[in-house]
């Protein structure tokens, strides 16, 4: 009899594995659904595993140099700056991720989030709660149309909310300097750089994946250059924006107000989390919500079961759709052929 896989899935907030556990078990796997908030909760479950899964617990180097037979680390999302890659990379151990499961979801969110900022809703449905039926309780509101909402990061979201806020009248411009410029053309947006991005926008829509490049996108220098009336939605990356000099801009009124779907310190990823750490929770200007862009009922099962079917494909021997370092492990593959072959 044959031995079966070892799945070791990090953490999940879904309540439970079933879906994990159809897909995985008919590939003959077996798994493990842990709760682990630091790489010291993997370590001894990873050590003998052929997969892991994971959606908030970090995958780290501590971690990957302790597995002896792993071949895949799935996320079960687009980011992947929880897993260290080129660890995984240097052990030969391919990593997934889920990509295109929930455009339409974060896009409406980010649009959802900056409506409710610019009709200051939040502060409309206070005072009524409170008795107060005044329009002025809201005030200031401003026109939409007009103004110019510019995008960081012009991927398939970024042009889902691009596509969305056009029909409210806004100038789209976007800062991504990744893209061909005859992409931004079909979408019918301007290309532009950093600083006319910072200077120009009303609404700031950052869609931005956590690299070392992109932490601390927007700090101090930034809010400062921005007109006093902007608005930020970050449905992106919570270490994209320094919290710290946010909570200085908002506090002191450099800017207008925020909408954050993640906080920089991520709290699904802490073992104990208290809103009083960040100070921006104590503010009336700002929306959090909790790293919840991406949800739906039909999003959720997406996510699950094409994280489920990558370690399926990979366990089996068949090609996963949304391998990260596939390239990279192929050309680690080659250089290691070529030398055998001189040797």
């Amino acid at each position: 009899m044959s031995r079966r896989f070892k799945v070791v899935i990090t953490d999940y907030d879904y309540g439970d594995i079933a879906i994990e556990e159809e897909i995985l078990n008919a590939a003959g796997a077996d798994v493990i659904g842990l709760q682990a908030k630091s790489e010291d909760d993997l370590v001894e479950a990873a050590r003998n595993c052929d997969a892991i899964m994971s959606q908030y617990a970090r995958v780290g180097a501590k971690v990957i140099s302790a597995m002896t037979q792993c071949k895949v680390i799935a996320r079960y999302g687009v980011g992947v700056d929880i897993v260290d890659v080129d660890a995984a990379t240097n052990r030969n151990i391919l990593v997934t991720n889920v990509r295109d499961y929930c455009t339409e979801e974060v896009a409406d969110h980010a649009i959802s989030m900056w409506l409710a900022l610019a009709r200051n809703l939040f502060a409309y449905n206070t005072a009524t709660h409170q008795g107060v039926w005044q329009w002025q309780s809201g005030a200031p509101v401003y026109r939409l149309r007009g103004q110019t909402m510019g995008i960081v990061s012009f991927g398939r979201i970024g042009q889902a909310i691009a596509e969305r806020a056009r029909a409210f009248g806004v100038n789209v411009i976007v800062y991504d300097p990744y893209i061909d410029p005859a992409l931004a053309q079909q979408h019918q947006v301007k290309l532009v750089n950093k600083a006319t991005l910072i200077t120009q926008s009303d609404i700031f829509m950052m869609q931005v994946p956590m690299t070392t490049d992109t932490r601390h996108f927007l700090s101090e220098a930034e809010f400062k250059a921005m007109k006093r009336r902007a608005l930020i939605i970050n449905t992106g990356r919570g270490p994209t924006i320094d919290n710290q000099a946010l909570y200085r801009a908002l506090h002191e009124g450099w800017i207008t107000g925020a909408a954050l779907d993640d906080p920089e310190e991520e709290p699904a990823k802490r073992a104990q989390w208290n809103p009083a750490d960040n100070p921006i929770f104590s503010l009336p200007n700002v929306i959090v919500t909790p790293h919840s862009a991406y949800y739906s009922e039909e999003s959720i099962r997406a996510a699950r079961q094409l994280a489920a079917t990558e370690v399926a494909s990979v366990l089996t021997g068949k090609t996963p759709r949304f391998p990260v370092n596939g390239e990279a492990l192929a050309l680690r593959s080659k250089g290691a052929n070529d030398h055998a072959e001189a040797v």
